[in-house]
């Protein structure tokens, strides 16, 4: 009985040993080093555990990159890179994508030291119907993603991170700030940064200018919300556009540099015609469902950069200010940057502000405020 205890006491103690590379991972199943990359830059395809907002235990995917450096004696400064709409198919994912770095402007924080840490979310590359828009989901995979980029050694991530988003990443970056304290307690968000960032989803999926854009959008939100909780679309449309908004939602993925086809387009042009007197906003379950993932600006901490074209035909301008007003009217340190690009450039064109703005974070010094002028 003595050698039993000695034995689990000495497996005990050389486990305490352990270098970190050889602990047993908590979140990162795999991290495969990516061969093609920009200059100065190294990264891994990861995969890893989350949970989604039921409490069920997935593997996703995502990627993590690092400056292709020697690790230096300090944990890297991280920020969470969240993409905006690419699809809810499972081919759709960033990470699969040969456009992924030349189309995440995040990545471009590498250059300045970071680990730029950019989640899939649940059900892109993975087999799971995609929670497209949903904030407790996309909020744990993205955190996640930040506690399994500390477990990949070359990469050298720390535990303080900002989080940076652009249009469904805009969301997805507004609920992880919701979400970091009470899920992540062992993670210190610094700061948050959403470029066109959808937050009152009945208006933005009702008011943006672009109605063919609006069409797409709401044929990816009926899908996955109808697919993964059950919700009915006869009180929306007939069973043909049905057939039709899945087709548009299983066989279409965001195209950065070609043109749709004919099929897509004349879908988009008759889902907008069959939705256009359609207020989901007052259709039982989906209203309720929209209400309970937009962006609450209470919940909201500071410090908040919010980038908003006045020319977006996507997410319409006047939404984004009337939330950026609701977040300052609770007193939360706001910067706003206006831009007048279209809503694909949003993150771009207001990177070099906003990678200069989560470094003054990190440096800790006194966040900027525009609320009076909002």
């Amino acid at each position: 009985m003595r050698h039993f205890y000695a034995v689990i006491l000495l497996a005990f103690l050389s486990a305490l040993s352990l270098p970190a590379a050889a602990q047993p991972s908590r979140y990162l199943i795999s991290a495969q080093p990516m061969a093609d990359t920009p200059p100065g830059t190294q990264a891994w395809r990861v995969q890893y555990w989350t949970t989604n907002g039921s409490g069920q235990r997935l593997a996703v995917t995502g990627i993590v990159a690092a400056p292709m450096e020697a690790i230096p004696p300090r944990p890297r400064r991280v920020i969470a890179w969240t993409h905006g709409a690419w699809g809810i198919a499972e081919k759709c994912a960033p990470s699969l994508s040969p456009d992924f770095f030349p189309y995440s402007a995040g990545m471009s924080a590498v250059r300045s030291g970071y680990v730029v840490v950019a989640p899939d979310y649940i059900g892109l590359a993975s087999p799971t119907m995609h929670p497209f828009l949903v904030g407790h989901d996309t909020a744990n995979a993205v955190l996640d993603a930040v506690r399994a980029a500390r477990e990949i050694p070359g990469a050298a991530a720390g535990n303080a991170f900002a989080v940076w988003g652009e249009s469904q990443g805009g969301h997805a970056a507004l609920w992880t700030a919701i979400s970091a304290r009470s899920y992540a307690p062992d993670l210190t968000l610094v700061g948050t940064a959403a470029a066109a960032p959808p937050t009152d989803l009945a208006a933005n999926l009702a008011q943006g200018s672009d109605k063919n854009a609006r069409a797409l959008l709401l044929s990816f939100a009926l899908h996955s919300w109808s697919t993964l909780y059950g919700f009915s679309l006869d009180s929306i449309t007939n069973r043909t556009n049905q057939g039709i908004i899945r087709r548009l939602s299983e066989n279409n993925c965001v195209s950065f540099n070609k043109k749709p086809k004919l099929g897509t387009i004349l879908g988009i042009l008759t889902i907008a015609r069959a939705t256009k007197n359609k207020d989901i906003a007052r259709i039982e379950p989906f209203a309720s469902f929209e209400r309970a993932n937009s962006v609450d600006p209470a919940r909201v901490p500071g410090p908040l950069l919010i980038a908003q074209s006045s020319k977006d035909t996507i997410v319409a301008p006047a939404v984004t200010r009337k939330f950026a007003k609701a977040v300052c009217k609770r007193g939360t340190l706001t910067r706003w940057i206006d831009m007048t690009g279209d809503h694909g450039a949003s993150a771009k064109d207001s990177a070099q502000e906003t990678i200069g703005w989560i470094t003054s974070r990190f440096d800790g010094n006194p966040p900027p405020n525009d609320c009076r002028r909002i």
